[in-house]
Parts: structure tokens; C-alpha cells; sequence
């Protein structure tokens, strides 16, 4: 069995902030093909970009590739930045590893409905980063 302790967690999810929502779904439908789904105010305006086929989850069919979506941009300086999403086993342990590596974890995780549980952290660059423990695994 493998040491969990070198589990190597992939990139399972981009983000990046938008001012128009139609704006830049148009731009990324017209330039590479890709699909949206525009989700409401209870979601927070997010809007989740199929950058591949999926399958009957919604998740990739092709191994190594990644869904996103985009965020509405505010006056807090963070939303004004990409970043990706890592998939986690354990999101407590994973938020421990973090602090003790000498990252930051600003709040607690909270619950994306349908997905899984999800927190925001920054690197030992400054990096926004997010993290997330899938109620379904892959």
C-alpha cells in the first residue's frame, strides 16, 4: 500500500475572476470550445466551465484533464487572481500538512453542495490556493 505520506494529490479544478459573467463565457466558448453552466446568486454567480467531455458526474473522461470555472471579481484584492483547486483524501489532514509546511489557511472549510468540502490557503509565495475533499472519489 502506499505511504500516504507521499500521495501526490493533483490539480483537480482552476478559477479565475470575472467582471461579465456572459463576457467571459463567450470568450472561452468562441476561442476553445468550451461549455458553461451559470450558476445562480446561491452559488454565488459562479460559473462552471467544461473545458472536456465529462462523464455522467460532470467529471472529466480523460485522465490528466481539468474542469474549472469563474468567480465574480470584488473589491477584496484575492478575487482578482486565478488559482487552482488540489483534490485532497483527508481535507483536515491535508489543512494540518499546510500549516506545518509554513502556509496559511485564513478560514475554515465550507460545504460546496454537490462537490465537497473546500478551503482557501496561501503557499509560502503568497499563492491563493484552494483545496478540496470530494464527497464522491475519483
Amino acid at each position: 500500500m502506499e505511504n500516504n505520506k507521499n500521495k501526490i494529490n493533483p490539480v483537480a479544478h482552476f478559477e479565475m475572476p470575472y467582471e461579465d459573467k456572459n463576457r467571459i463565457a463567450d470568450f472561452y466558448t468562441r476561442s476553445f470550445g468550451w461549455k458553461h453552466q451559470m450558476l445562480g446568486p446561491e452559488m454565488g454567480e459562479y460559473v462552471l466551465a467544461m473545458t472536456s467531455e465529462g462523464d455522467e458526474k460532470g467529471f472529466p473522461k480523460n485522465p490528466g484533464m481539468i474542469n474549472g470555472g469563474f468567480f465574480k471579481k470584488t473589491d477584496d484584492k484575492l478575487t482578482h487572481y486565478p488559482s487552482v483547486v488540489i483534490s485532497v483524501e483527508d481535507i483536515n489532514e491535508s489543512m494540518k500538512k499546510v500549516r506545518e509546511s509554513g502556509g496559511k489557511i485564513p478560514g475554515e472549510p465550507m460545504e460546496i453542495p454537490g462537490y465537497g468540502m473546500y478551503v482557501m490557503f496561501f503557499d509560502t509565495e503568497g499563492n491563493k490556493v484552494g483545496m478540496m475533499e470530494p464527497f464522491m472519489k475519483m
